[in-house]
């Protein structure tokens, strides 16, 4: 009946090689950065997220590279999954432990959910938790969830992004 629930034993202080390294997944939906090490500064924003997000809609049945993720046709660092999510360092992380997790069943916006996906929502929060104590936050985290233009959203399938591993600043943003 489908895989049962995968944790990885990568540790929350792994180095930033091991979270950027072979195997990671691009940003870019056209660009596989499985050939390249790259080394980025965890906190550091670029500055063009919001411009980024502006640029984006929805693209109706266009594959998002979370679904590319899903169906395995990008790679990434995968932390957990089971039939309903999946969890994956993010490949721009903004904290030391960032991750993100993704619905399987594709909906775009986290206003776009419907009642039917109660239980779901309630389960990737969850599934956040549990995640987030398995990578050592113990001391807290933060959980986001950008929705639409205005919200910096950038790949229009659902996601939580979880944050932890130093101490985070208010407002964010």
């Amino acid at each position: 009946m489908g895989r049962a629930p995968v944790f990885s034993k990568s540790p929350a202080s792994a180095s930033p090689d091991s979270l950027y390294g072979i195997g990671s997944v691009s940003p870019l939906p056209w660009v596989c950065l499985t050939h390249l090490q790259v080394r980025g500064a965890a906190g550091v924003t670029d500055g063009n997220e919001v411009a980024k997000a502006q640029q984006k809609a929805p693209r109706g049945a266009a594959p998002t590279v979370f679904s590319r993720i899903l169906d395995r046709s990008l790679p990434a660092d995968i932390l957990y999954e089971d039939q309903q999510c999946l969890v994956f360092r993010d490949v721009a992380p903004q904290a030391p432990v960032h991750f993100l997790v993704i619905p399987k069943k594709p909906i775009p916006r986290i206003s776009q959910a419907e009642e039917e996906d109660q239980q779901l929502l309630g389960h990737l929060l969850l599934v956040a938790k549990k995640t987030a104590k398995a990578e050592g936050l113990g001391d807290g985290y933060r959980l986001v969830i950008n929705d639409g233009k205005l919200g910096a959203q950038s790949v229009y399938h659902l996601h939580i992004h979880v944050l932890g591993g130093r101490q985070l600043q208010w407002p964010p943003g």
